[in-house]
């Protein structure tokens, strides 16, 4: 049930077809994780408080550093060398003051991925190296979690959801990350933003479509990104989704696998 304030509040979602007040009480009931309260997680944590997540949890090890300010725009000038995870929970409970907010001032690892991901409904990674993104689509497999994620580059970034643990419409199970990107690119191969710089609104906008796909995933109007990857191309402002599949011979839930 809603109260007074929060019809008010979700007025806006509670009139929209295919959202409605199922919609928003689904919403309410969700409880997301997100990897990172970075460039991606700082659009993505504001929008899902406004829609009213009932509870979001974020895991960051990192503090807030004046780099960070021209992208990651859920933290300000005062918050520098605070934990990102604090100034995500004062964003928040700025925002919406009924979202419950967990925090985890850790780095995600192989020693507490599953336990942090088992408490949650779905998962989304805006983490920003290849350990973290490829640890965090394992443990949701095994875990059985949606999870939606999404990339950056310099000037391209790159989306998908994961729901590996279940079959597609003609009978294979779903792609796993693996079968998109079967190993991390070798170490050097790939240079951090710190090196080869990321344009700010780019994470912006990754982060807000990351947003709405959570809320789709949740909600469950409209066409997910199961086994489709949305590439956004910022020089050329140009957007084209790619189609795959799963890969029989992946690691996770190949032919040759246990439930595969």
């Amino acid at each position: 049930m809603f109260s007074k304030e929060e019809v008010e509040r979700y007025a806006r979602h509670i009139v929209l077809r295919d959202v409605g007040g199922p919609g928003q009480q689904k919403l309410k009931n969700a409880r997301v994780l997100i990897v990172g309260a970075g460039g991606l997680g700082s659009p993505l944590i504001q929008y899902l408080a406004a829609a009213g997540v009932g509870e979001i949890g974020v895991v960051d090890d990192d503090e807030v550093s004046l780099s960070n300010l021209q992208r990651q725009v859920l933290h300000g000038t005062g918050d520098i060398g605070r934990a990102k995870v604090l100034s995500a929970a004062d964003a928040v409970t700025r925002l919406n003051p009924n979202v419950r907010f967990t925090s985890f001032k850790t780095r995600l690892d192989a020693t507490n991925a599953a336990e942090i991901i088992r408490g949650f409904d779905l998962v989304a990674d805006g983490s920003d190296n290849f350990e973290t993104r490829y640890l965090t689509a394992d443990t949701c497999f095994y875990e059985k979690k949606p999870l939606v994620t999404a990339a950056v580059g310099a000037f391209d970034g790159s989306l998908t959801t994961l729901r590996p643990f279940e079959k597609s419409a003609n009978g294979e199970p779903n792609p796993t990350y693996r079968c998109l990107f079967p190993a991390p690119p070798p170490p050097g191969t790939v240079p951090a933003c710190a090196e080869a710089g990321v344009l700010g609104a780019l994470t912006g906008l990754l982060g807000t479509m990351m947003a709405l796909e959570v809320i789709r995933e949740i909600v469950g109007f409209g066409e997910g990104l199961v086994g489709r990857l949305v590439l956004v191309d910022a020089l050329s402002m140009r957007f084209e989704t790619l189609t795959y599949g799963w890969d029989k011979d992946n690691p996770l839930n190949g032919a040759g696998m246990k439930g595969g």
